[in-house]
């Protein structure tokens, strides 16, 4: 297989695994007895997790690369992505959280990392894609855990046969990745701090991620609950809202790559971005169940871009090796994607879902299209040119 279409199923089975976790959340919740904002505060264990891994990732990825850190981050998430689900009380599920966070920025990061030296030695687009693919992966790995639950297995087997399942390819397919970094590259990139301050550049990129990021959590977890309690959608049409936010946001990432070459990344963010923002108003000031989904779907398509193209864009940012630029992009966006939902469902207990909704992605969005000059082409990344 070519090393482009390796990365691409990289990015899908981890996300399969990570799926699995998120439709069982409920039972671990009743079997543990925690109200919803005890959930919310064990569920912030992975954004803990990913803050705790910014102090060292970014060092170790441009010390062992991309794949070598894929190598040993992907095996080791497999193991502790099964603790949360076995969890015995709320110690245990944050605790487990934490640790799934850490090893989950590490692969991450370093399949972020893969992806922006395929794209560059190559000199093939295929960032957006990769996302895609990893949508897709959540998207399978949510239908994997809802018919695990459906025949009755409990969660934490649910994650431990996935895992074990997953392991020979988790092995197999990132020995197969190529390390891409020239070596006069690598040996500058082993020098690189895991923690620093972002300067202007890389935080406005940073905050043009964090916006999809943040809608894709939210919708995940929300959607369900908002279309029920506020619509009051019934049976298997409560579940349409995240579908048909899923199908559009892959549609999206699927044409990422080729739409980022023919009218850049710029005028690309600015229109879905738009997009995205026109969606977040329908969903939360619709009376109608049938206007919300075509709300949702917005918010997919609009949202599909964002982090792809801010992963591609810190990449070349000079002053720092890429990967300590792309190491702070992917977790400021993975952190705003697991931790905005608890924050939402903390503001929902006060202010009701449809201002909870409103007052978190519609400020990212505007914020997001308002900075997407950031994502302007360097002269590093000018040599992407085709998808």
């Amino acid at each position: 297989m070519k090393p482009q279409h390796l990365i691409m199923g990289t990015f899908f089975l981890q996300a399969l695994n990570f799926g699995v976790w998120l439709p069982r959340i409920p039972e671990v919740q009743a079997r543990l007895g925690l109200g919803p904002s005890d959930l919310a505060f064990a569920l912030l264990g992975m954004p803990i997790g990913l803050l705790l891994a910014l102090h060292f990732a970014g060092h170790i990825v441009a010390k062992l690369g991309g794949r070598n850190t894929i190598r040993w981050a992907f095996p080791v998430f497999l193991v502790l992505i099964c603790l949360p689900p076995a969890a015995t009380d709320f110690a245990m599920l944050f605790l487990g959280l934490v640790g799934s966070g850490i090893s989950m920025a590490m692969i991450e990061l370093g399949m972020n990392v893969v992806a922006d030296e395929i794209e560059k030695r190559d000199n093939v687009a295929i960032m957006s894609r990769c996302h895609g693919f990893w949508s897709l992966g959540m998207m399978a790995g949510s239908l994997v855990g809802s018919g695990f639950a459906a025949i009755g297995l409990a969660p934490h087997w649910s994650l431990l046969l996935a895992s074990v399942l997953a392991a020979p390819l988790a092995i197999l397919v990132p020995r197969a990745l190529p390390d891409a970094r020239p070596p006069a590259a690598a040996k500058a990139d082993s020098r690189s701090s895991g923690l620093f301050i972002p300067g202007l550049l890389l935080l406005s990129i940073c905050i043009v991620g964090l916006a999809s990021n943040l809608a894709e959590g939210a919708t995940a977890d929300w959607s369900a609950v908002y279309l029920t309690d506020v619509l009051a959608a019934t049976g298997g049409a409560a579940g349409l809202g995240y579908s048909a936010y899923a199908f559009t946001m892959a549609i999206g990432r699927f044409a990422g790559d080729w739409a980022r070459v023919k009218w850049g990344p710029v005028v690309l963010v600015q229109a879905c971005y738009g997009i995205a923002a026109l969606g977040v108003g329908l969903v939360v000031l619709s009376p109608h169940y049938a206007l919300s989904l075509v709300g949702f779907a917005l918010i997919g398509i609009g949202g599909s871009v964002g982090v792809p193209l801010a992963v591609s864009a810190a990449a070349s940012v000079g002053g720092r090796p890429a990967a300590a630029n792309v190491a702070m992009v992917t977790f400021i966006s993975l952190i705003a994607f697991v931790g905005g939902p608890p924050v939402i469902g903390l503001l929902a207990e006060h202010f009701g879902l449809r201002f909870a909704l409103g007052i978190t992605m519609f400020p990212a969005f505007a914020a997001g299209l308002l900075l997407a000059g950031s994502l302007r082409p360097r002269a590093a990344e000018g040599s992407v040119g085709r998808a």
